[in-house]
């Protein structure tokens, strides 16, 4: 079975058993694009923007019915780019690109750039805001990603709580090559669903190499990379506790939670952005 429907209503007793984040006192926020939003930091256009603003756009963009793209950067996806420059057909189709790194920001501070905290976004700082929209809104989310049946559990998991998101999953384990039988039964799939948003979660750059050849083929959606986010939610990968991510440390906790894959993402790939920092620090110098 290649999908699986979660559309049922599990009761109000479900939909309560998560708090009602509109009761919390919030922080005000821009309603419009700003001037300084975009910067470049080390070579690459970005962001700086809240997770409240990405889901005001997302939401305005699926109002709308538009299709867009929700990119994310880090010093994986940044060092991706030079051993993997197919990539930038998938950053240069984005509509919005966060910034998914504590330490990106505080170089950017450095660079007198007008980065704070705030602004690192990623699944895990907007998934709460996230789903409580699409459980209010009724949106239709397809998520294609990960393990078989791990997708699936995910989704049971967040229908408990979230019933009136409706979910369709598909698992990431299958021919990805542009034109390929397993390519076209997705987009279809994908296409009969007609969803809000198309979560993509398999990883980089396999994720954005995918998004980018079928970009043009898809609904009219808001389209986002998101790595293991249903993993997370299914419970198969340990999300680091939030006070490490605003820290700056998460890449620590994730170094130590499986360090025979992530050591050469860590502790040796970011030293292939030397180069770029170091331009950035001489321009920032001369200004």
């Amino acid at each position: 079975m290649m999908g699986s429907m979660f559309e049922e209503t599990l009761g109000i007793s479900a939909a309560m058993a998560l708090p009602d984040r509109r009761r919390r006192a919030r922080r005000p926020h821009r309603q419009a694009r700003r001037a300084d939003e975009r910067v470049t930091i080390l070579g690459e256009p970005m962001d700086l923007v809240r997770p409240e603003e990405v889901m005001l756009w997302m939401r305005r963009w699926i109002q709308d019915g538009r299709k867009a793209v929700i990119a994310n950067h880090n010093l994986h996806s940044l060092a991706l780019l030079r051993s993997t420059p197919e990539l930038r057909r998938f950053y240069g189709r984005a509509d919005l690109i966060e910034v998914d790194s504590r330490p990106l920001l505080a170089f950017a501070r450095l660079l007198k750039l007008s980065a704070r905290p705030m602004h690192r976004c990623t699944y895990l700082d907007w998934r709460e805001h996230f789903w409580s929209l699409a459980d209010r809104e009724g949106w239709r989310i397809f998520y294609l990603g990960g393990a078989p049946g791990v997708a699936e559990a995910a989704a049971q998991a967040i229908g408990r709580h979230r019933p009136r998101a409706r979910l369709w999953t598909r698992h990431g384990h299958f021919d990805a090559t542009a034109g390929s039988a397993d390519n076209a039964a997705i987009l279809k799939e994908i296409a009969a669903f007609q969803p809000n948003v198309l979560m993509v979660g398999m990883g980089m750059p396999r994720q954005e190499l995918w998004i980018a050849d079928h970009l043009d083929a898809l609904p009219d959606c808001v389209v986002l990379n998101v790595g293991a986010a249903f993993d997370y939610e299914a419970g198969v990968q340990k999300a680091a506790p939030r006070w490490m991510g605003r820290l700056g440390l998460e890449w620590l906790f994730r170094l130590v939670a499986d360090p025979k894959r992530l050591f050469h993402r860590y502790v040796v790939e970011p030293w292939a952005l030397a180069g770029p920092a170091i331009r950035d620090v001489r321009q920032a110098l001369t200004r």
